[in-house]
């Protein structure tokens, strides 16, 4: 029969084991993923070194919470579940809703005005419509489409049903589409005052029109 002081020196030998574990694979998870979950929270709060410093919060607040995980294989969708809520009450302490525009080259052969506005070179007039949504959709745009989650994934990260993630996604696609009508009708609007033509650029001197 095994001693109680043998069993407790085993018990420290797991702990310590345990604990060196999973250091290592929070540090892998760094190693993989710190990069575009401070390219998710610089796009949600436009705030680089505020991303920075909960990028770092995340993970730490991952090592903490490690034993909620109960799968490692969906450690990804989970990671940005934390970073997701840690960005949600940034903005809510802030009342403020702002969106960075991001660059890159679109997916598929014929983007819908969605696509356009989350993986093109974007206008003002896009980052505008964006800065409409709010905080919760944008963020389900954000995952879906430039991180490109599943269902599943999404799901996770939002840390909701899948059915309610694809419903969140649906309203905040929808919200893009009556944001994105909104400035194009606030932009006919000031052509309108300036005496502009709808798709007649404006000139910074009347001169200039004329040459």
């Amino acid at each position: 029969m095994l001693s109680t002081e043998l069993l407790l020196r085993r018990g420290a030998v797991m702990s310590r084991e345990r604990v060196s574990d999973d250091h290592a694979f929070i540090e892998g998870l760094f190693a993989q993923h710190n990069g575009e979950i401070y390219g998710f929270l610089a796009r949600m709060l436009r705030d680089d070194d505020m991303a920075a410093d909960l990028t770092q919060d995340t993970f730490v607040k991952a090592y903490r919470a490690l034993d909620s995980l109960e799968d490692r294989a969906r450690a990804r969708a989970w990671l940005f579940q934390i970073a997701s809520h840690a960005a949600l009450d940034e903005l809510r302490r802030r009342r403020v809703v702002r969106f960075v525009p991001w660059t890159g080259e679109s997916r598929g052969t014929a983007p819908s005005a969605e696509d356009t506005a989350l993986h093109g070179t974007m206008s003002a007039e896009m980052a505008r419509a964006l800065a409409r949504i709010p905080d919760r959709q944008r963020s389900a745009l954000l995952l879906a489409e430039i991180h490109e989650m599943t269902g599943v994934e999404l799901a996770t990260a939002l840390g909701v049903s899948h059915v309610a993630a694809r419903a969140l996604l649906t309203r905040a696609r929808e919200s893009l589409r009556q944001a994105l009508a909104a400035e194009h009708a606030a932009a006919r609007e000031r052509d309108a005052r300036h005496g502009r033509l709808p798709d007649e650029p404006a000139v910074a001197n009347p001169a200039d029109k004329r040459r």
